[in-house]
């Protein structure tokens, strides 16, 4: 089979690593692929990543195709650097997470008396055992949630981590009661023109609407997604009346603007 990527088949993960290849070439490549580092290419990793979480809220199956795509390639990119530093290459990203997958699932994989049993507590052990494995200190029950992680995941699975071992509100209630203190913390900092504390106390606020959420079986990440999908279109439409109008939003005063506002949010609900 030749080498050259516009020969390969298009469906094979050979082919998108042959132009990764070709890409980062330090004579014939791209001058910007040429130039990337892990650091410079993170952010797009990332990016990637919440695109694909966006196809799959919109149920847009060809979007969600050509996303997953975008994220694989991140993948790619990263393993091409990693390889050129001599570190590991694509294979050995692969054959890390099939060993993980099958080493986290005995009931599957396992011998046939370890087969459709989920033993309780496994995969937290699977996972103390990795981490020893590794070198990495068990010391803290918190210590395998990654502090790059977006505020809001990793606020919930600190909070997770935390419950295995007790520390958790016992009812949904409770938080709610803490959410309300956190409040009028946050209201007394506001009044102290602290803004060092009101940072600090607009943090419990979140921290704890996070472990609210957690309680009622909710995603806070989605919520705020569809509270930030509903304001956007309530604008809309906002920006909408004011152009009916023939007049411009920052003309009008707070009283018709909260108007329109109502009459945006009882037309979209």
């Amino acid at each position: 089979m030749t080498n050259e990527p516009e020969k390969m088949p298009r469906g094979d993960i050979a082919t998108l690593l042959a132009i990764m290849a070709r890409l980062r070439d330090p004579e014939n490549g791209c001058p910007w692929d040429r130039q990337q580092t892990f650091e410079s290419i993170a952010p797009y990793t990332i990016e990637e990543a919440y695109e694909v979480s966006e196809a799959i809220a919109n149920k847009d199956m060809d979007n969600l195709r050509e996303e997953l795509g975008d994220l694989l390639l991140q993948v790619v990119f990263h393993a091409r650097m990693a390889e050129e530093a001599g570190a590991f290459d694509f294979a050995a990203v692969v054959a890390a997470i099939t060993g993980k997958m099958i080493f986290r699932h005995p009931h599957v994989f396992g011998a046939a008396h370890e087969r459709g049993q989920v033993k309780e507590g496994f995969w937290e052990r699977a996972k103390a055992a990795e981490r020893k494995a590794k070198g990495k200190s068990a010391a803290s029950g918190l210590a395998d949630v990654p502090l790059a992680l977006p505020a809001l995941t990793r606020a919930e699975k600190l909070q997770k981590a935390a419950a295995r071992v007790g520390f958790d509100w016992p009812d949904a209630e409770g938080v709610v009661d803490k959410v309300c203190e956190e409040a009028r913390e946050l209201k007394e900092a506001m009044a102290s023109g602290s803004h060092d504390r009101a940072e600090d106390e607009l943090g419990d606020v979140l921290f704890t609407l996070v472990n609210l959420a957690r309680h009622l079986k909710l995603d806070p990440e989605k919520a705020l997604r569809r509270a930030n999908r509903k304001f956007a279109l309530r604008f809309a439409l906002v920006e909408a009346m004011a152009a009916d109008r023939g007049v411009r939003l920052e003309d009008l005063s707070g009283d018709e603007l909260d108007e329109m506002w109502k009459a945006a949010k009882a037309a979209r609900g």
